[in-house]
């Protein structure tokens, strides 16, 4: 299989601690987004979204959106699990990593920073200001939930799919400065995942795209 990814792309690094925690060896093929990789046609060519990341299967097949990809990868590898088979649990979980995924992640991405650089006139401050906000908003509900944990890790006694979405989250929180004393048990369960291994290796400054 190959990964088309980029260092610092949250949903990338989301895919690499999976595949990591899965014991999957894949092909990477780093896709730059600094220099408008993602808009050629070779990327629209395996995404139209011009998105990363995509795997790419044996036969050719070409998954996209990393939760998706994460969901294939507990499929064809089931241990460990991402998911608990608790279907209440499970439900809670996704939950928690779509605030991520869903709320939080997507109107940080490159594309909307620039978006409100270059039509809202947003200068450093603001985009930092704009990043900041909504990555608070989103660890402020998550830490409620967080505080009532009975597990070491969210719902699992094992890293799972809410930690592989946790962990790129807060590493881009810290990029750009957010104070994640606000944020203890969240803080707790990234440093529980971050000691492990499969975590390590899959951080951005571990990739050979790295800047």
């Amino acid at each position: 299989m190959t990964l088309y990814g980029y260092w610092r792309s949250s949903a990338s690094y989301r895919v690499r601690i999976a595949l990591a925690m899965k014991g999957i060896e894949v092909k990477h093929v780093a896709v730059n987004l600094r220099d408008g990789a993602q808009n050629e046609a070779a990327h629209f060519a395996r995404n139209p979204q011009g998105y990363l990341p995509v795997l790419e299967l044996e036969d050719g097949t070409k998954l996209t959106q990393s939760l998706a990809i994460l969901d294939y990868l507990d499929a064809i590898v089931p241990d460990p699990a991402l998911m608990p088979s608790d279907a209440v649990l499970r439900s809670k979980v996704l939950a928690a990593s779509l605030v991520i995924a869903s709320d939080i992640s997507p109107i940080q991405n490159l594309s909307v920073l620039k978006y409100i650089r270059s039509d809202y006139g947003a200068d450093d401050e603001g985009v930092t200001k704009w990043v900041r906000h909504w990555i608070a908003k989103g660890f402020n509900a998550l830490e409620e939930i967080a505080e009532t944990r009975t597990s070491k890790f969210l719902y699992m006694d094992e890293p799972g799919f809410f930690e592989v979405c946790l962990v790129p989250q807060v590493y881009n929180a810290r990029r750009f400065g957010v104070n994640m004393d606000a944020f203890p048990h969240l803080s707790a369960i990234d440093a529980a995942c971050r000691a492990r291994p499969e975590f390590a290796i899959a951080a951005p400054e571990m990739q050979p795209d790295a800047m």
